[in-house]
């Protein structure tokens, strides 16, 4: 029986200093080459994708050079990053003010719901709302939530991946970060770990890959 929680998931975060340097490294290490995505405008950062289900994908996301001028910080830490990492996850929610209302009665602050644009290669426009991903909750393990509304969702038209097998983090204070994951209705293993960590088991053609 497949893990509910995957079924929730609409992309995963994997951010980067260097766009091209890590797309070519995760197609060395997944076997597949995420496509180009677009440009976040106003954001200073632009992406690249492939789809881990008919719904759901992993962004590979990093500075934008043609966006050299924007204000930092960039979202998803790009600016402090020493390494490429997993920094967080996004999950599909269609009512996204009521769950700000129900984690916040439960002492978790998601951040204002704003919308967001991508340029995608093709010149078409994508347009969606979330909950703010700069507010930061739990080093990342706990998500934003994303509704696409009417815009097609990025994963049906992106390259097929690798399979998301299971999705588990790693954290100092675990107890404290699953009473935060619980607020906003996740159940999300947390173990403890020395760092803060977002650990996904995908199954490539070669075998297991974990990606941190």
């Amino acid at each position: 029986m497949k893990d509910p929680l995957l079924t929730r998931i609409d992309h995963l975060v994997y951010a980067t200093t260097d766009l091209e340097e890590s797309v070519a490294d995760l197609e060395k290490r997944l076997g597949v080459c995420p496509d180009p995505g677009g440009q976040h405008p106003g954001r200073g950062t632009r992406n690249a994708l492939f789809a881990l289900s008919d719904r759901s994908y992993l962004e590979v996301i990093g500075p934008d050079p043609i966006q050299a001028e924007t204000v930092r910080p960039r979202w998803f830490q790009i600016d402090s990053l020493d390494a490429p990492r997993f920094v967080t996850w996004a999950v599909k929610e269609a009512e996204l003010n009521k769950l700000r209302a129900k984690a916040k009665a439960r002492g978790i602050y998601l951040g204002p719901v704003v919308s967001g644009t991508r340029q995608r290669s093709d010149g078409s426009l994508l347009r969606w709302r979330f909950t703010d991903p700069s507010t930061v909750i739990a080093d990342g393990i706990v998500p934003f939530f994303i509704d696409w509304g009417d815009s097609p969702h990025p994963a049906a038209s992106a390259s097929r991946g690798p399979v998301l097998q299971s999705l588990r983090a790693e954290h100092p204070e675990p107890t404290v970060v699953m009473h935060a994951l619980s607020a906003v209705g996740m159940n999300l293993p947390v173990a403890s770990g020395p760092r803060p960590a977002l650990i996904a088991t995908l199954r490539t053609e070669g075998g297991i890959v974990e990606l941190r």
